[in-house]
C-alpha cells in the first residue's frame, strides 16, 4: 500500500540503514549536510516531491577526498585474505537489508518491489563474489631472457571517482563499489542527484561491516558541482563513469586534461533479432522482458526488434497484444510489473521522440502515451508511460538511431541473414544483442558478427556477476563485473631484480682489481 506521504517511510528506511535522521552525502564514515544548492527528489509514480537536501558543494568533495587518501592507505594495508573477509561480511550485510534496501529504491526510484529486490540480491552477490578474489589476484614471473628475476605486481589506483545514473542506481554501485574495494582502492561514488539515498545507504551498511571509514566515500550533488569537483581534484586517479554518452564524452575529455584513465559504460540502441525459425512464443516473451522490463529504462534494452519477413506480421500483433496486458502502476504493488519513467523531463523526452516517429511515418500498435485505467488518484501525477509498439520503422528513423530510454520498440522487417547482421550493426551503439532461432549454427554465426559487447541466444538480458560486461563504439570502454572488471581497477607494475653474482656491466666505470677505473 502506497502510503499518503512517502517522507516519514523515507526517513524512517534510511534512518535503520545509516544510523543518521538527516539527510546528505557520506563521508569519512558518517552523514555529511551539503552546502550548495537545495536538491528535490521527486516520487516517480505521483511526481511530488518527497525529499529535499542540499548539493554536497565544492567542501563535501574536499572533504570526501581527503577522507578517501587515508581510508585508502588504511585499507590498503590490510593483507588481501582480510580484505576479502571484510567484504564477505559487507555481502552478508546488504543481504540482512535487502527489504529496507528494495522498500527505499522503489520509493525514491520508482521501480517495482520485485525489480528492487533482485537488484539488491545482485549487489550482495557482487560482493560475494569479488570477496572471493581479493586473495586471488597476483602477478606472474616472467621468464626474460637474462639473469633476471621480472614479476609483475597488481596495485590498486587509490582513490576512483564513480559516477553512477538514475535508472539502476542501487546495482550500479554495488557493481563499481565491490571490484574497486577488493583491489585495495578507496572511493569518491556520485550517485546521480535523482535517486541518491540508496547508494548513501549502502555506503553506510559496508562502512558498518568493517570497510575503514573514508575508504567509501557516497557524494550527493549533481554532475556540474560534486561530479566536476570530484574528478578535477588531485586525489583522482580513475574515472568509471554508467551514463549517456554525451555526458561520457564530456567527462573523459575532463580527465584527459590530468591524463587521468576512464572506464565508461554508455547508451545502447539494441538489435534483438527473430528469425523465422524462432520458438515464436518464447521469443515474443522474449521482446517484452527486452524493452519493457524497468519501463525501457536500461541501457541493455532492446529498442530495436528485427523480425524476419515471413513471420513479421505475427509477432508484431502478438507483442501489440501482450504490451497491453501487461500491468503498469504502483511500483509498490506486488502485481505491478511496469512502474513509472524517473522525472518528467524522461517522461516528456520519450513522448517527443515517439511523436517524431510517427510523424516519419511509424504506426504505434500498442501504447503511444499515459496508460489506460491508472485509477488510483495518489498516482495522477506520476510518470507513467505506456507499453508502446511502432510498427513500419525503417533503421534510418530517428526511433531507430537514438536511444530512448523508454518502453518503446521499434519493429524493423528483414529478409535474410545478411540484411539483419547489416541493419544490427548500422548503429553507432554497440552495446548488447540478441538472436532468437533454432539454427545453431546461425545463432553463433550471427554473435559472432553483430558488433556488441554482450550478445544472448534464445534469451535476453541474462547477467551474472562472473561475466564481463561493456560495449563498442559510442557504447564506450572497458568492462564491469567479472575478472575484467576487477583488472579496470589495478594497475601494472614491472619488476626487476638482477640476480647475476657477477652482473656485466653494459655501460660506466667499474674499479678493476688492482685499483685502476676502466
Amino acid at each position: 500500500m502506497r502510503p499518503d506521504d512517502t517522507l516519514p517511510e523515507i526517513r524512517a528506511i534510511f534512518t535503520r540503514l545509516t544510523g543518521s535522521e538527516a539527510f546528505g552525502s557520506f563521508v569519512d564514515g558518517r552523514i555529511l549536510a551539503g552546502s550548495g544548492d537545495a536538491l528535490d527528489l521527486v516520487d516517480p509514480a505521483t511526481g511530488r516531491i518527497v525529499v529535499t537536501l542540499a548539493d554536497g558543494g565544492a567542501d563535501v568533495v574536499d572533504a570526501a577526498a581527503e577522507a578517501g587518501r587515508a581510508g585508502q592507505r588504511v585499507w590498503a594495508a590490510l593483507t588481501h585474505a582480510a580484505r576479502g573477509r571484510v567484504l564477505w561480511a559487507a555481502a552478508m550485510a546488504i543481504r540482512a537489508r535487502l527489504d529496507d534496501l528494495a522498500r527505499l529504491e522503489s520509493l525514491t526510484a520508482g521501480k517495482p518491489l520485485a525489480d528492487t529486490r533482485a537488484e539488491a540480491l545482485k549487489v550482495a552477490e557482487m560482493f560475494e563474489y569479488y570477496a572471493g578474489w581479493a586473495d586471488k589476484l597476483h602477478g606472474a614471473v616472467i621468464p626474460v631472457p637474462s639473469g633476471h628475476l621480472n614479476y609483475t605486481r597488481y596495485e590498486p589506483y587509490g582513490v576512483v571517482v564513480q559516477i553512477t545514473p538514475w535508472n539502476a542506481p542501487l546495482f550500479t554501485a554495488g557493481w563499481q563499489l565491490a571490484p574497486a574495494l577488493a583491489t585495495g582502492n578507496a572511493v569518491l561514488l556520485k550517485p546521480s542527484e535523482l535517486t541518491p539515498l540508496s547508494s548513501v545507504a549502502l555506503g553506510a551498511i559496508i562502512t558498518a561491516a568493517g570497510v575503514p571509514a573514508g575508504a567509501v566515500n557516497v557524494l550527493v550533488g549533481a554532475g556540474h558541482t560534486v561530479g566536476a569537483a570530484a574528478i578535477a581534484h588531485p586525489a583522482c586517479a580513475k574515472v568509471v563513469f554508467v551514463g549517456s554518452p554525451a555526458t561520457g564524452a564530456r567527462i573523459a575529455a575532463q580527465a584527459a586534461m590530468r591524463v587521468v584513465p576512464t572506464v565508461l559504460e554508455l547508451g545502447g540502441k539494441s538489435a534483438n533479432i527473430v528469425f523465422g525459425d524462432a520458438d515464436l512464443e518464447r521469443a515474443v516473451l522474449g521482446a517484452q522482458a527486452a524493452i519493457f522490463s524497468g519501463a525501457g529504462q536500461s541501457c541493455v534494452a532492446g529498442s530495436r526488434l528485427l523480425v524476419q519477413r515471413r513471420v513479421h506480421d505475427r509477432v508484431v500483433e502478438r507483442l501489440a497484444d501482450a504490451a497491453g496486458r501487461i500491468a503498469i502502476g504502483d511500483p509498490l504493488d506486488p502485481a505491478t510489473r511496469i512502474g513509472p519513467i524517473i522525472s518528467g523531463a524522461q517522461h516528456r523526452r520519450i513522448g517527443d521522440l515517439v511523436a517524431a516517429g510517427l510523424a516519419d511515418g511509424a504506426v504505434a500498435v500498442a501504447g503511444g502515451g499515459r496508460p489506460a485505467g491508472l485509477d488510483d488518484a495518489r498516482l495522477a501525477g506520476g510518470f507513467f508511460y505506456a507499453p508502446t509498439v511502432l510498427a513500419g520503422v525503417s533503421n534510418a528513423m530517428a526511433v531507430a538511431r537514438d536511444e530512448i530510454f523508454g518502453p518503446v520498440v521499434a519493429v524493423i522487417p528483414f529478409d535474410d541473414e545478411d540484411e539483419a547482421v547489416a541493419i544490427a550493426n548500422d548503429s553507432r551503439f554497440g552495446l548488447a544483442g540478441a538472436v532468437w532461432t533454432q539454427d545453431a549454427a546461425r545463432a553463433h554465426r550471427v554473435a559472432a558478427a553483430v558488433n556488441a559487447g554482450t550478445f544472448w541466444i534464445n534469451g535476453y538480458k541474462t547477467i551474472g556477476v562472473m561475466s564481463p560486461f561493456g560495449g563498442f563504439g559510442e557504447s564506450g570502454y572497458g568492462r564491469s563485473s567479472g575478472y575484467e572488471g576487477l583488472l579496470e581497477y589495478v594497475r601494472v607494475k614491472s619488476v626487476w631484480v638482477e640476480t647475476a653474482a657477477a652482473p656485466v656491466a653494459g655501460f660506466g666505470y667499474a674499479p678493476q682489481a688492482d685499483g685502476t677505473i676502466t
